[in-house]
């Protein structure tokens, strides 16, 4: 890793590494660094296939808020240890709306400015919205200003060269200015009895100090409808459109041979005493090959550890005769992500209790699909796999009561081995759409077009002394990713293989 100094800062706290080597700073290397270079060759910029989709969903966020400027950070790098900083990854709001991914465009701001009627940037049927879009970026610097060669978090020298304005309303085909021009703009007209700014809040810690401040000059004290922006952008998202879809149905394959992957590696697992790793690194690699990286951290949990529900330290051994539960996730280039879980017999065998357990949570994610249709309630998903999970646990003795007792809302008492719920909403976050309103969300009805999870599980911890020996450190989980047709649903995960018996098959055929 090169160091980033600069002797003008050194001793600011800001100048992260300034203790450190130093830069040239001769007049002779600053004109021989900035001269002698060819003109620079055309990036061949074309329009994103998302430009028309975005501005449909910046048309829809338009109508919830006339009059009012909508601000959505991209967001700023955030630092890793000291002077290294976590790959970027814009905000998911930001990416929905403009169509930029992986690590594109960080400090950029989106700002919808209002306009008057009939100037509004078009909607997907060509009806002026009530706003127009502009991009707010650091553009490509010319190579005779130091920012060329000494800046390490925007220079070419540093990060490579950024698009121009020009490439970047080419592609997401909206207009773009020079990030310099933010405060100006966000402050024109604001005030009590003027424009109102509303900002989708943490992301950018900065820019809404900034607008804090916009706001007191102005004489607006609070602001409200902040809240309300970041429900809207999460809300926008809750039906998927065309190319979100598409988008969706990439992740998912992605995961799939990402889970070929792992199950061709796991016997190196079982040699290897950090065999959780193995497991976790083989999908891990194949993320980043295949994909902008994966959606969450991969969960990798042998025996008794898949009894922690988000178990990612991943130092475990995998051991013959147990099952490994493996939750993972591509995300691909747009940011979209998969969500699937597949428990396996680290032998390729299922013995007889652990095939129970298995069958068990099988038949809960069924019944759970058999409900996911549209007019459904989202909340009735989780019910119609609780009613099987409650049953089995009842069959078995393990319930101190009977299951009906149990699913009673006074009961719950099967909730000790499930006490996460069946479903979440999947998209640009694997939680995706978490920040709308109950009413539209938990108590949403199910729509063509939404895309979620359903994930029932049962997990016995090995020092649970209210069952059996027999099921003690097990933890079995089995989650696709389901998206609602006019009819009913699709299975997104269904090529990865679900009964006993089919993952039985499908282990032989990949480890033959």
């Amino acid at each position: 890793m090169t160091d980033a100094q600069n002797p003008e800062t050194e001793n600011a706290v800001e100048d992260r590494g300034s203790n450190r080597s130093l830069r040239p700073q001769s007049d002779a290397f600053k004109t021989f660094v900035m001269s002698g270079w060819a003109a620079r060759a055309d990036l061949g910029t074309q329009p994103s296939p998302a430009v028309p989709f975005t501005a449909e969903r910046r048309a829809r966020l338009s109508a919830r808020f006339p009059g009012a400027r909508l601000v959505v950070p991209a967001g700023p790098l955030r630092t890793r240890s000291n002077d290294t900083d976590y790959r970027f990854r814009p905000h998911s709001a930001f990416a929905h709306l403009t169509g930029l991914g992986t690590d594109q465009e960080p400090d950029a701001v989106l700002v919808l400015h209002p306009v008057h009627d009939g100037e509004g940037d078009p909607g997907a049927d060509g009806t002026p919205s009530n706003h127009h879009a502009v991009l707010y970026v650091r553009p490509l610097a010319p190579r005779d200003n130091e920012e060329f060669f000494a800046d390490s978090r925007y220079g070419e020298f540093w990060v490579g060269a950024r698009p121009s304005l020009d490439d970047v309303s080419t592609l997401t085909g909206i207009e773009a200015r020079h990030i310099d021009e933010l405060r100006d703009a966000l402050a024109k007209d604001v005030g009590a009895d003027g424009v109102r700014v509303l900002v989708v809040t943490g992301a950018d810690e900065a820019l809404e100090t900034l607008i804090e401040a916009i706001r007191a000059e102005a004489g607006v004290t609070t602001e409200a409808g902040d809240s309300e922006l970041v429900e809207a952008t999460s809300e926008l998202r809750l039906v998927k459109d065309e190319l979100e879809i598409e988008n969706m149905r990439e992740a998912v394959a992605r995961t799939v041979e990402g889970f070929e992957e792992i199950v061709r590696a796991l016997p190196r697992a079982v040699a290897h005493r950090r065999g959780e790793r193995v497991i976790e690194t083989t999908f891990d690699a194949h993320a980043r090959l295949e994909g902008n990286a994966v959606g969450y951290e991969t969960i990798a949990a042998s025996g008794d550890h898949a009894t922690t529900l988000h178990w990612i330290t991943n130092d475990g051994v995998v051991r013959s005769g147990e099952l490994v539960l493996v939750d993972a996730g591509v995300e691909v280039d747009s940011l979209y992500t998969a969500d699937v879980t597949r428990t396996l017999p680290v032998d390729g065998q299922f013995t007889e209790v652990q095939r129970r357990v298995y069958q068990a949570v099988l038949d809960a994610a069924d019944a759970a699909f058999a409900v996911a249709k549209p007019g459904t309630r989202f909340r009735d998903i989780h019910g119609a796999a609780m009613e099987v999970i409650a049953q089995r646990l009842e069959e078995w003795g393990l319930l101190p009561v009977t299951a009906e007792e149990s699913l009673a809302p006074e009961g719950q008492q099967h909730r000790r081995w499930m006490v996460h719920g069946t479903s979440h909403h999947l998209g640009l976050d694997v939680h995706d759409c978490a920040q709308a309103r109950g009413e539209l969300y938990l108590d949403g009805v199910l729509e063509p077009g939404m895309v979620f999870t359903i994930e029932p599980g049962l997990y016995f911890k090995a020092d649970d002394l209210a069952v059996p020996e027999e099921y003690r450190g097990m933890g079995v989980r089995i989650e696709d990713d389901v998206l609602v047709t006019a009819d009913g649903n699709e299975n997104l995960s269904a090529a990865l293989p679900r009964t006993p018996d089919e993952i039985e098959a499908w282990m032989a055929r990949l480890q033959g």
